[in-house]
């Protein structure tokens, strides 16, 4: 009986591992022309992943139209705007660096003012994940029991 489970829990979590979101989490303050907080207003934004330098080919772009918050606060979900160029799952990370370019038009439109581009780098799990190998995972899972 113990097999059995053991089978169906490593169908489960191979589910899983086939799962990974196709969005990352972005955040911006928004000023306007005159310095001043947009706040609780309607902003248009295009989000652009370039490749091999900050003024690179353009592998994946969309738009978004997103309200801030009280403190001009946008928060938006890359890969899941409309689409203008490419897919998300489409971009092959294998091939970077990347970079993340914003641009934003604080009055919500697409005449786009403010731009910024930063380059996207690791984080902490996933410099972790560099280090595991699927095998050692699914050893762990098995001596565990779940």
């Amino acid at each position: 009986m113990k097999t059995i489970y053991t089978c169906f829990f490593l169908l489960i979590t191979a589910s899983v591992y086939a799962q990974t979101p196709q969005s990352m989490s972005y955040q911006a303050v928004v000023r306007n022309a005159s310095n001043v907080l947009v706040q609780e207003g309607n902003v248009g934004v295009r989000i652009s992943i370039l490749q091999g330098t900050p003024t690179g080919t353009a592998v994946y772009q969309e738009n978004h139209t997103v309200i801030t918050n009280l403190n001009g606060l946008l928060t938006l979900e890359v890969g899941m705007g409309s689409i203008l160029v490419g897919t998300f799952a489409g971009i092959n990370w294998e091939n970077g660096p990347y970079f993340i370019q914003s641009e934003i038009d604080p009055t919500g439109g697409s005449n786009y003012s403010i731009t910024t581009t930063s380059q996207l780098l690791a984080v902490p799990y996933a410099l972790h994940a560099k280090t595991t190998s699927d095998a050692a995972r699914i050893k762990t899972l098995l001596y565990t029991g779940f």
